[in-house]
């Protein structure tokens, strides 16, 4: 995480017009939903590599 240790506050401005600019203020929420559900999904499947126990929960409960 050193490498965005020197972000500003205006850094971070200029970053969001950037995007803005690019991706239009129409898709910002379509494209902020699917970053979501794609952290989500990873954050799920590393749990599950990560807790061997998981599995087994999920299989009585099931």
């Amino acid at each position: 995480m050193t490498m965005f240790a020197n972000i500003s506050g205006m850094h971070l401005i200029l970053l969001l017009v950037v995007i803005l600019l690019i991706f239009g203020a129409a898709r910002l929420p379509a494209l902020a939903k699917g970053v979501g559900q794609s952290v989500r999904i990873l954050k799920t499947e590393t749990k599950d590599v990560t807790d061997p126990s998981s599995d087994e929960t999920a299989r009585r409960e099931g």
